[in-house]
């Protein structure tokens, strides 16, 4: 939150960005980032707004023991702290790393974020913790937040009625908190760690979720995990994002030296910007950004603007069953086959093998 915003009382304006994916090599490997994580444009666009959320996609270290599934995503005290002076003023937690670093790392971070005084939600010691809402009263508006995690999403410690971990994503439950919260707030955000990675559109059974939460009552839907852009929509005035991007891109680097590593599109995010009141949600823009590996910033290039709207308009031609099992194909077999073939490989190609890809390509 911050002290120079121009909404008149009664109103806020939101910000709220995708995944913030900080981890810094934990080998000695120079790391470009400093307490310095966002440019000029950011800033500026940070402070004309009243709150300011994302998803933040780390832990921190524990007692030395971590999940044995890789790839896992440690950040340090500083960069947590960074993330409070870039101008979040609430994290969710409800992601499939929170617990990376098992109970201990999870206490640490959540003992940092407390003493930062950064509110956060969706994970906690406990079923009832984790999926407990945030309450948060900002410019006389009264806003719960709510945050869960999909199974399909990776692996995750979901938290039981006594054991800790993430809110799992549980559509019945949420639409009854939902409808529960609708008559004692001014808004309800919802916030979903979902979809898979890498992919441009959401799954129908996503969109079925995300219009089920609108229809119980939820002002606003935000997606994140599959760490690019997909589209976003209005249904009854109220915005849904299917995934945000990353806000924060860095290579997360494996035990075999190895690194999950992020091009252009990966490095593309949005911020989605709005204005909230008690007639409801309006004015609602998304900026693309772009990650240099240093500094986030606003994308003046023009490959966001348009990835905005080609996800969008994806969305709007409506994604079927078939049309999801293409992207599933190009993401997880095209592309991957395109990375590993060599000059050689490429020089038996024919004609019709380009055609072919070509008409794949075109009904994406």
């Amino acid at each position: 939150m911050t002290d120079t915003v121009s909404c008149e009382p009664g109103t806020l304006r939101l910000a709220a960005v995708g995944d913030l994916l900080l981890a810094p090599p934990l080998d000695g490997t120079p790391y470009p980032r400093n307490r310095r994580l966002v440019d000029d444009s950011i800033r500026q666009v940070f402070s004309e707004c009243d709150l300011v959320l994302g998803n933040l996609e780390c832990t921190l270290p524990g007692d030395g023991a971590c999940v044995p599934t890789e790839p896992r995503v440690v950040a340090t005290p500083d960069l947590v702290r960074a993330v409070a002076e870039a101008g979040f003023g609430v994290v969710t937690l409800a992601n499939n790393h929170a617990f990376d670093c098992c109970e201990p790392g999870f206490q640490n971070l959540k003992g940092l974020l407390g003493k930062l005084r950064l509110p956060h939600f969706g994970a906690g010691m406990n079923l009832e913790e984790a999926a407990a809402p945030l309450f948060l009263d900002v410019r006389g508006l009264r806003i719960a937040l709510l945050g869960a995690v999909d199974a399909r999403s990776g692996p995750s410690h979901f938290a039981t009625p006594s054991g800790f971990g993430v809110a799992p994503l549980n559509i019945e439950r949420l639409e009854r908190q939902v409808g529960q919260l609708r008559s004692q707030v001014s808004h309800v955000i919802v916030s979903l760690h979902w979809g898979d990675e890498r992919f441009s559109i959401p799954s129908p059974a996503q969109i079925e979720q995300a219009h089920r939460l609108v229809a119980s009552g939820a002002s606003i839907v935000l997606g994140h995990h599959p760490h690019v852009l997909q589209g976003a929509e209005r249904v009854d005035g109220k915005p849904i994002a299917y995934s945000l991007g990353n806000f924060f891109a860095d290579e997360v680097h494996l035990s075999d030296g190895d690194a999950v590593r992020w091009d252009r599109t990966g490095r593309t995010g949005a911020i989605l910007v709005a204005k909230l009141s008690k007639n409801g949600v309006a004015e609602v823009r998304h900026l693309p950004t772009y990650d240099s590996g240093r500094l986030v910033e606003l994308d003046r290039s023009g490959f966001g603007g348009r990835r905005i709207e080609r996800t969008a308009r994806a969305i709007a031609q409506g994604v079927s069953p078939s049309r999801y099992r293409r992207e599933h194909l190009w993401v997880n077999g095209v592309k991957p086959a395109l990375r590993r073939l060599r000059w050689s490989e490429l020089a038996r190609l024919r004609p019709r093998d380009f055609a072919k890809a070509v008409r794949v390509w075109r009904e994406k």
